[in-house]
Formats: structure tokens, C-alpha cells, sequence
């Protein structure tokens, strides 16, 4: 005689989305509030110059990690249109800028939870070599801490050129 096993049919298989990181960042793997601050925690490269869009993907990856971010503040400098509020996972986060306060290559994160962070911000039109080595410069756990605008200017430097041309232009005569 023979038998047969009748098993239940399988569940299917549930698919998770997969969501790309927006953004493109660099962080130190000390958190910032280790003894001794630091100039710089990190290093952020947005694609764009859109700051609403850019600044709620960069708080969307932040907050699970650091708290929830209650206030950011930039440099009006190098955005067109700077917002009063973004929302981020389900809450308002308040934008305020300054003038002369802030390094306008800086963003400043804060969190009730966990402090503040300060962030390089590398111009979206910087080229890939140039953001790689600005990125790692701002991460790095080595060396004296440095402003924003210290690196931004010893890419210039480096480059001999300013830092936001995109590597793929020709270099000034």
C-alpha cells in the first residue's frame, strides 16, 4: 500500500521593498558625543541642491540611527530655496539657517536624545574622486580634527582647482 502526504500549500513569499539609500554620507565610527569634540562628524554629498528632498532623505537615514532629529540648520549659501520644515518618519523637523555662525560647507544635525552632529557638506557637482577623498578626510578618525571649509580648501588644493568642478570638465589653463 502506498501513502500520500498531502502537505499545505506554502505560503508565497513575501517581498520586502527594497528602498536605495538616499543618502550619500560618511560618518565616523565614534558617536559624537565621545570625550573631546570633534570639528566634524562626518561628511554628507547630496545629489542635488533640492534641500527639502536632499535634507529628508539624509534625516530618514539618521534618525533610526542617532534619534530623532529635531532641528537641522545650513548655510543658506549654496541652497535656492530653503524650507522651514521638513517631516521625517512621521514628525516635523524645524530648518533654520545662518549667515555667519555656521561654516557655509557645514550642516548642523541636533537630536534631545543624543546631541549634535556637525557634517561636512560636499557640493553635489563636486566629482566623484574629489567627494571620495573629502568624504574620507571628514570620517577619519585620525589626525587633527579640521573645519568643513579647511577641507573644502585643501581639496582646492590638491585639485588645483575648486573642489565642486566635476572631474569629468577640462581644467582651467
Amino acid at each position: 500500500m502506498s501513502a500520500t502526504i498531502s502537505r499545505p500549500p506554502r505560503p508565497p513569499l513575501r517581498t520586502v521593498p527594497f528602498r536605495t539609500p538616499t543618502a550619500r554620507l560618511a560618518l565616523k565610527s565614534e558617536s559624537p558625543s565621545a570625550a573631546g569634540r570633534a570639528e566634524l562628524d562626518g561628511a554628507w554629498w547630496p545629489r542635488s541642491r533640492d534641500l527639502t528632498s536632499e535634507l529628508s532623505g539624509l534625516a530618514d537615514m539618521l534618525d533610526p540611527l542617532w534619534g530623532r532629529i529635531t532641528r537641522i540648520a545650513v548655510s543658506p549659501r549654496h541652497w535656492p530655496v530653503l524650507p522651514a520644515t521638513i517631516f521625517v518618519n512621521g514628525h516635523a523637523v524645524k530648518i533654520s539657517w545662518f549667515t555667519s555662525e555656521l561654516d557655509p560647507h557645514e550642516i548642523l544635525l541636533l537630536s534631545y536624545t543624543a546631541g549634535r552632529w556637525d557634517l561636512l557638506v560636499i557640493p553635489p557637482e563636486t566629482g566623484a574622486p574629489s567627494a571620495a577623498r573629502l568624504m574620507t578626510a571628514a570620517s577619519a578618525d585620525t589626525g587633527a580634527p579640521m573645519t568643513a571649509t579647511a577641507l573644502m580648501t585643501a581639496e582646492r588644493a590638491r585639485t588645483g582647482r575648486c573642489a565642486v568642478t566635476p572631474d569629468r570638465s577640462p581644467r582651467p589653463s
